[in-house]
């Protein structure tokens, strides 16, 4: 089994595979590190054939805040992982390099996950907030305990929505629009009635009632539910998935670029927080950006 430092990989019982965001101090944001750890886990769990469903979970108060802005070298950390995806360019100039390492890490890796061929479970709670949702949609089932809380703010940042674009799908189109124009949260109880979420527990019960859903499924035949996640996810892709999902990351390339160009970096700050907003000020101006 691959060591890991982000997180913590278990079997808490027979047939199923427990892997658990362990940054809880940073809210669970995701640097290139641990999606990688991350990507590593997902991948032991899918060869084990004594495992029959994953689950996603996270320690803390918060599931996950998103991306870790404060990463001061993401394109230098791609240099330490063996790339997974069939992507060239990481190492040119320009648009070209921050392209192919969105294309490795947030839509490839999100789809990879998506496409696991056994059942998965996101046991959320707290904050799920843009690159959070980019861990937990692509899970077959979530769990979502009381305090949970959906949202996708990128378009405050300057970019069109996250680059796993699924939005459509999760919550429907007129729903997903107000999400990304307002930035509003969508709460625990309203992720259910929309359909995004399966079930609302309370805080304290979330891992039981995730386990039990996982018990349950296990209990089931592992090639009958290779073959219905395929069946299912191949209704999705018969309308459309893949296409609207390179549409959409094409232009979040197009808001990066253009974002650059304007800001002289990849976010519009004024959107941002304001310690977010002077971290990477400083990150710019200690490369020598002004």
């Amino acid at each position: 089994m691959p060591e890991f430092k982000a997180l913590i990989y278990d079997v808490p019982e027979a047939g199923i595979a427990r892997i658990t965001l362990n940054k809880p101090n940073m809210a669970n944001a995701q640097d290139t590190a641990l999606l990688y750890e991350l990507n590593d886990a997902f991948d032991h769990a899918a060869h084990d054939d004594d495992i029959r469903v994953i689950i996603l979970a996270a320690n803390g108060k918060h599931f996950s805040a998103g991306h870790d802005l404060s990463e001061t070298d993401g394109h230098g950390a791609m240099r330490t992982h063996q790339t997974v995806a069939p992507v060239c360019g990481f190492g040119c100039a320009g648009a070209e390099a921050q392209m192919a390492r969105e294309e490795e890490i947030y839509l490839g890796f999100s789809d990879r996950w998506r496409n696991i061929p056994k059942p998965t479970i996101a046991a959320v709670q707290g904050k799920c907030i843009a690159g959070g949702l980019m861990l937990a949609w692509p899970c077959d089932i979530i769990i979502a305990a009381d305090d949970a809380a959906f949202a996708d703010p990128t378009v405050s940042f300057g970019v069109c929505g996250h680059e796993y674009f699924t939005h459509v799908w999760e919550v429907g189109i007129r729903k997903a629009k107000e999400m990304l124009f307002t930035s509003d949260e969508i709460k625990a109880d309203d992720a259910l009635r929309l359909g995004m979420v399966n079930q609302v527990v309370p805080r304290t019960e979330l891992m039981d009632a995730t386990l039990a859903m996982a018990r349950r499924i296990a209990a089931k035949s592992r090639f009958a539910l290779k073959l219905t996640k395929l069946a299912a996810n191949g209704v999705q892709d018969a309308q459309g998935r893949q296409v609207a999902l390179r549409n959409a990351f094409h232009l979040h390339q197009l808001a990066h670029t253009h974002n650059l160009k304007v800001f002289d970096m990849l976010l519009d700050p004024s959107g941002l927080p304001e310690a977010t907003r002077k971290a990477m000020a400083a990150r710019l101006a200690a490369a020598g950006k002004k």
